[in-house]
């Protein structure tokens, strides 16, 4: 008997098609962005579409941030990553160690065919010319930051009282979700994908503990 397609596998499968059928954004690379509040799941989401994608580079904005510069990172993002592959070269940018409080050694990043870019952040304004496609992941914001303390340990509760306080004044001047094509909510069987506020012409109303979505993408 043949199994019904688990539904995690299928949307994501669905959304893969969809972006390879996309038109280059950044050069010859397809940028897709996976924004949220941090905790909401997108380092997930992005790794396991980058597999769907055939093992795309996933470019992590923990990786482009800093303590100094939780949010103030765009011209970074932009010199060391944006503008080489809009030439259709092979981009490198240092890497953040939030141990050691230091950039590494420059990493490649190189004009792959699709290039997703994950983190609180990765629908601002200045990067969204540069997005095939942005994604957002519809949880809750004091769910996510429950989520993202629970994960990262009582050892970690001053700098997330400090995150938190940055995030919101980020969303505060530069909000992403407005601009989403798509919206992730994450389920018990899978993940479920629907029109952002971008793709419908106006916002839908925000997301509570209780609300289910009415169809799937």
């Amino acid at each position: 008997m043949r199994q019904p397609p688990n539904p995690r596998e299928s949307a994501i499968h669905a959304l893969a098609a969809r972006i390879r059928r996309l038109a280059p954004s950044c050069g010859p690379v397809r940028l897709v962005g996976v924004d949220g509040h941090a905790g909401s799941g997108k380092s997930t989401f992005a790794g396991e579409l980058a597999r769907e994608l055939d093992g795309a580079p996933v470019l992590r904005l923990d990786d482009i941030a800093c303590h100094d510069e939780l949010f103030d990172w765009t011209g970074r993002l932009l010199s060391q990553v944006v503008e080489p592959l809009r030439r259709g070269g092979t981009a490198h940018y240092s890497p953040y160690d939030w141990r050691t409080r230091r950039f590494g050694p420059p990493r490649p990043l190189p004009p792959a065919p699709v290039v997703v870019v994950e983190g609180v952040g990765a629908g601002r304004r200045a990067l969204r010319p540069h997005l095939a496609l942005l994604l957002w992941m519809e949880v809750p914001r004091e769910e996510s930051w429950a989520r993202g303390k629970a994960r990262d340990g009582e050892e970690q509760r001053e700098f997330w009282d400090g995150w938190v306080r940055a995030e919101r004044e980020h969303f505060a001047r530069d909000p992403s979700r407005p601009f989403a094509d798509l919206l992730v909510l994450q389920r018990r069987t899978g993940y479920e994908l629907l029109p952002g506020p971008a793709g419908t012409g106006e916002p839908p109303p925000p997301l509570t503990h209780g609300d289910e979505p009415s169809a799937m993408w």
